[in-house]
C-alpha cells in the first residue's frame, strides 16, 4: 500500500512538474509569437496621447481646442485624491496592492468564460485597462487578451503604480469623445477637476465601464445607481465616512454636454487657425497638441460679436414676428427639469435663448428660458412684434396675448433686457484689422458659427459680394492721380447707353433719384453720387482704372470691364476691402492680411513665425514721400538708414497726399454724407464710406482710424433684397460704430497729419475754382502743390457719352 501510495505521489509530482512546464511553455510561446505585436519598452516610455489643437489669442487666452479626441493631459498630482479614490474604489480597489492582475478577478473571469453562449468577460485592474487603452483593439479575442497579459507586466516592470494610475485617468474614454478624466470633468460639467464635487467624481468614475449607458446624461437613472454603488465602496475602503456618503448620495447633479470651454469666443478663426495648420503639417498634426498664437485681441473680438449680433437682431425685429414653429403640452406640476428635457432639442444660437411660454397676461410673459430659469419678458420686449404675413408687417400688436401663448416654444434674448426675439436669417460679417501691418484682429462670419446650415461659412473671407458704393474711393483715389482734384466738377445728370448690342438700355441713377449737375467730386463722394463716378471712370479709362485697383489687392479676374465697375459691381470679400481700405488708413502702404503669430509643436518648440511687411516711413524712397503718385511695386528700394530689409517693408502703393485727400473726403462722408450715424463715436478721427448695392442686397460700411480698419457686411446668403428703406447707412453703419466705440474706447482721438505736397486754397464751392479775395461765400480746399483747380467740367460736353467699346458695355442693367 505504501509502495502504492509512494507511486501515486511520484506520478503526481510528476504530472505537476510537466504541467508547470507545459504551462512555461505554452506562455514562453505564447509570448514569442505575440512578441513582434507589442511595442517596446522605449516605445512604451514615448507614449504620445491624441492631444487637441489648441488655439489663442494674442495674449494667450484660450479661443478653442480642436480634435477627434477631447483630452486635457492632467498629471498625477494634479488629480484631487477624491477622484483618484473614487476611480479606485469603482474599478480596482486592489491597484496598489497586486502586481497588475487581479488572481480572484481572473478566476472568476475564467468561470464566466467557459459558460456556453458566453464572449470574454473580465474583471480587468486598471493597469489591464491602461494597457488595452494605449496600445490595443477593442477586440474580445483570446490573442488580444494575451497581449493584454503582457503588456499589463510589463507596464507594471517600467511604471510606478502613480505613473500608471496618472496614465489611466488621461485614456480612459467617458462617451461624446472625451477621454480622460479632466475632459470628462468639462463635458459633463463644465468644471476643472479640483471643482468637482464628491458626487460628480463618484458619477465619472463608473461611466468607462459602459460610456454610452452609464453617463449622466444618456441615463441619469443607472448613472445615479452606479454613484451610489461607488460612494457605498469608497465608505467601505475608508475613503470617507458614513455622514459624507449620505449627504454625496443625496445630491442632485445637473450634467448637460457644455461647449468646449474658451475664453474668446472667435469659433471662425479657431477653423482658418486649424486649416491653416493642416495645409502646413498635414491632417494628423490637429491630433498631436500643436497651439497656435493668433493675432486677435480679446476685447475688439468680443465687440465685434456682440455688436455684429446686435445688428442682425435690430435688423430683424424691424421686418416683423414671423410666429412660432412649436406648441407643447406643459404638465401642470412640471419643473425645471421638466422645461429643460422639453427645450432639449432647440438650439442656442448667438445668445439667443429657446424659451417656453409659461404664462402670458396683457402687458408681459413669463417664460422658461434655457440654462437661465423663470423670466418674465416686459411689454416693451414683446411690442415691437408685429406679424408678418406674405411678406408685409400686420399692425402692433396691443397686447401679449396676441402674440404668445402657454406651451409655445419660441426665442429671447436677455441683455440689456428679456426680449421676445428670433434667429435671424439675415446674415453679416464683420472684420478688423491693424493699418500698420495687416495683423487681424478681430472676426466675425455670421452670426454664430454653430448654427445648422450655412454656420461654418466664413462670410468674412467667403463671402464674394459686390462692395456697391464702398468701392468709390479706390476710383476716386485713381481720379486724384489722373488730373482730378477735390473740386474737380463732374455732371451729376442723367446717364443713357442704348446700344443695339445690349437687350436694353442702361440708365444708371443716384440712390436718391435726383441730379445735381456739376458737382465737385468730394461732394459727389459725400453723397455718395452714382451718376458722378460713373463719368469718372469714362474720363479715367477703363485698362487704367482696373490696374489701379489691382494696388488694393484686389483681383484683376474680379473687376468688371464695364461702367458699372464705377458702381462696385466686383466682387470682394469683406477681407479684401478691408485690406483695401488700410492702404488710406496708413497713408499709403499695401498690407497683407494675416492672423497667426506663431506655431508651437507639441515639444515646445515654434515651428513657424509670422514675418508681415509693416508699414515704416522712415523706410519710404525720399522720392516717394513727395511724388504726386508711387508706382505699384510689391517692394521699393528702401531709404538709406532704414533698419529693416525691403522685403519687411509694407510697400508704397500710392503717394501719401493722396491717401490723405481721400481720408479727408471719408471724414465728410461721416461727418455730414452717408455715414452720419457714425457720428455717435463722438470722434475726429474716423473716416468710411457705405455701401449699398441695387435693391440693397449688399449692404456695407468700411472705416477706419488710423489704427484701425473695419468692415461690415450685411446681406442674405441667398441673393435677396433686404427690405424697403433698408441700405449701409441703416444696417452696416450702426454695427461698425458700436464695434468701434468698444474697440477704441479709452484711446484718444489720434490727428491726420497733413504730408508734405498739399496746401490749402479758398475755392468757390459753385465752380470750384480759387475763389476771389472778396468771396464771401468762399470754402477751403486741400490740393497737391503742383494740382491746383483748372475749372471746366467732365461731362458737360455731351448729355450722351460717345458709343462705347464691346468690354465698357455694361453685362446686365444694374441701378
Amino acid at each position: 500500500m505504501k509502495r502504492y501510495l509512494s507511486k501515486i505521489a511520484f506520478l503526481a509530482a510528476a504530472g505537476l512538474v510537466i504541467g508547470v512546464i507545459a504551462v512555461v511553455a505554452l506562455i514562453s510561446g505564447a509570448y514569442l509569437y505575440l512578441q513582434p505585436s507589442l511595442p517596446s519598452v522605449e516605445a512604451m516610455r514615448q507614449i504620445e496621447l491624441q492631444v487637441p489643437l489648441r488655439v489663442y489669442s494674442r495674449d494667450g487666452k484660450v479661443i478653442a481646442q480642436i480634435g477627434e479626441q477631447r483630452r486635457i493631459p492632467v498629471t498625477f498630482e494634479q488629480v484631487p485624491p477624491m477622484v483618484r479614490q473614487a476611480f479606485i474604489a469603482a474599478e480596482d480597489d486592489r491597484f496598489f496592492e497586486h502586481s497588475g492582475f487581479d488572481y480572484q478577478g481572473i478566476l472568476r473571469s475564467i468561470m464566466v468564460n467557459l459558460l456556453p453562449g458566453y464572449r470574454l468577460e473580465g474583471a480587468s485592474t486598471i493597469t489591464q485597462q491602461t494597457a488595452k487603452n494605449l496600445f490595443l483593439t477593442n477586440d474580445r479575442t483570446w490573442r488580444r487578451k494575451g497581449q493584454e497579459m503582457f503588456l499589463t507586466y510589463r507596464i507594471e516592470q517600467e511604471f510606478s503604480k502613480e505613473e500608471i494610475l496618472g496614465l489611466y485617468l488621461n485614456v480612459i474614454h467617458f462617451g461624446k469623445r472625451a477621454y480622460g478624466v479632466a475632459a470628462a470633468a468639462d463635458l459633463y460639467f463644465g468644471k476643472t477637476l479640483d471643482q468637482l464635487t464628491l458626487a460628480e467624481a463618484a458619477t465619472l468614475a463608473r461611466v468607462p465601464q459602459a460610456p454610452s449607458r452609464f453617463n449622466p446624461i444618456n441615463n441619469p437613472a443607472a448613472a445615479a445607481q452606479r454613484r451610489t454603488y461607488v460612494l457605498r465602496r469608497m465608505r467601505e475602503l475608508g475613503f470617507i465616512d458614513t455622514e459624507t456618503e449620505r449627504r454625496a448620495t443625496a445630491e442632485k447633479i445637473f450634467a448637460r454636454v457644455h461647449v468646449q470651454s474658451f475664453e474668446v469666443e472667435a469659433p471662425y478663426v479657431a477653423e482658418m487657425a486649424r486649416l491653416e495648420l493642416v495645409q502646413r503639417f498635414g491632417a494628423a498634426a490637429q491630433n498631436e497638441g500643436y497651439k497656435i498664437y493668433t493675432t486677435i485681441e480679446p476685447a475688439q473680438q468680443s465687440a465685434a460679436n456682440e455688436a455684429l449680433r446686435t445688428g442682425l437682431l435690430d435688423y430683424d425685429r424691424r421686418h416683423g414676428w414671423r410666429g412660432t414653429k412649436t406648441t407643447v403640452s406643459i404638465p401642470a406640476n412640471g419643473d425645471e427639469a421638466v422645461f429643460e428635457e422639453l427645450l432639449a432639442d432647440q438650439a442656442v444660437s448667438g445668445g439667443v435663448l429657446p424659451a417656453l411660454v409659461l404664462e402670458v397676461q396683457d402687458k408681459s410673459a413669463r417664460v422658461y428660458a434655457r440654462g437661465s430659469g423663470i423670466i418674465t419678458v416686459p411689454w416693451e420686449g414683446v411690442a415691437w412684434a408685429r406679424p408678418k404675413v406674405d411678406g408685409r408687417l400686420g399692425k402692433a400688436p396691443k397686447t401679449a396675448q396676441e402674440i404668445l401663448a402657454r406651451g409655445q416654444i419660441i426665442h429671447v434674448t436677455l441683455q440689456p433686457t428679456p426680449q421676445l426675439a428670433q434667429i435671424p436669417e439675415a446674415a453679416a460679417a464683420l472684420v478688423a484689422l491693424s493699418p500698420a501691418d495687416g495683423a487681424i484682429t478681430a472676426l466675425v462670419g455670421g452670426f454664430d458659427y454653430f448654427d445648422v446650415g450655412a454656420g461654418k461659412f466664413n462670410r468674412a473671407i467667403q463671402a464674394r459680394r459686390q462692395p456697391g458704393s464702398g468701392y468709390k474711393p479706390f476710383l476716386y483715389s485713381a481720379a486724384l492721380k489722373n488730373g482730378f482734384t477735390p473740386s474737380s466738377l463732374v455732371l451729376d445728370a442723367p446717364f443713357v447707353i442704348d446700344d443695339p448690342r445690349m437687350e436694353e438700355a442702361w440708365r444708371p441713377e443716384n440712390s436718391s433719384g435726383d441730379f445735381g449737375g456739376p458737382t465737385r467730386l468730394r461732394e459727389a463722394l459725400v453723397k455718395s453720387r452714382n451718376l458722378v463716378s460713373i463719368r469718372v471712370l469714362q474720363a479715367i479709362g477703363m485698362g487704367p482704372a482696373i490696374a489701379y485697383a489691382e494696388r488694393f489687392g484686389f483681383e484683376r479676374t474680379s473687376l468688371p470691364r464695364n461702367l458699372t465697375l464705377s458702381l462696385g459691381t466686383m466682387s470682394a470679400t469683406p477681407l479684401q476691402v478691408a485690406a483695401g481700405y488700410a492702404v488710406f488708413a496708413n497713408g499709403g502702404h499695401r498690407i497683407q492680411p494675416w492672423f497667426i503669430e506663431r506655431i508651437v509643436d507639441p515639444q515646445g518648440h515654434v515651428v513657424f513665425a509670422a514675418a508681415p511687411r509693416r508699414v515704416a516711413l522712415e523706410c519710404d524712397p525720399p522720392e516717394a514721400l513727395t511724388a504726386n503718385e508711387a508706382p505699384a511695386a510689391e517692394a521699393l528700394p528702401v531709404a538709406a538708414g532704414c533698419d529693416l530689409p525691403a522685403t519687411k517693408v509694407a510697400p508704397r502703393v500710392i503717394s501719401a497726399q493722396n491717401a490723405w485727400l481721400i481720408t479727408d473726403m471719408l471724414r465728410d462722408v461721416i461727418t455730414r454724407g452717408t455715414g452720419q450715424r457714425a457720428r455717435a463715436l463722438g470722434r475726429s478721427d474716423v473716416a468710411g464710406k457705405t455701401g449699398t448695392t441695387n435693391e440693397a442686397r449688399d449692404t456695407w460700411f468700411n472705416g477706419y482710424n488710423p489704427t484701425l480698419v473695419a468692415s461690415v457686411w450685411v446681406g442674405f446668403d441667398q441673393s435677396r433684397p433686404l427690405g424697403q428703406g433698408e441700405e449701409g447707412s441703416r444696417t452696416a453703419v450702426p454695427i461698425w460704430t458700436d464695434f468701434m466705440a468698444k474697440a477704441l474706447k479709452g484711446d484718444a482721438d489720434r490727428p491726420w497729419p497733413m504730408p508734405d505736397g498739399l496746401v490749402q486754397v479758398r475755392i468757390s464751392p459753385v465752380t470750384g475754382e480759387i475763389a476771389s479775395a472778396d468771396d464771401p461765400d468762399a470754402i477751403f480746399e486741400t490740393f497737391m502743390t503742383d494740382r491746383l483747380p483748372t475749372g471746366g467740367v467732365v461731362g458737360e460736353t455731351s448729355m450722351d457719352p460717345a458709343p462705347l467699346s464691346t468690354e465698357q458695355l455694361p453685362a446686365e442693367p444694374i441701378f
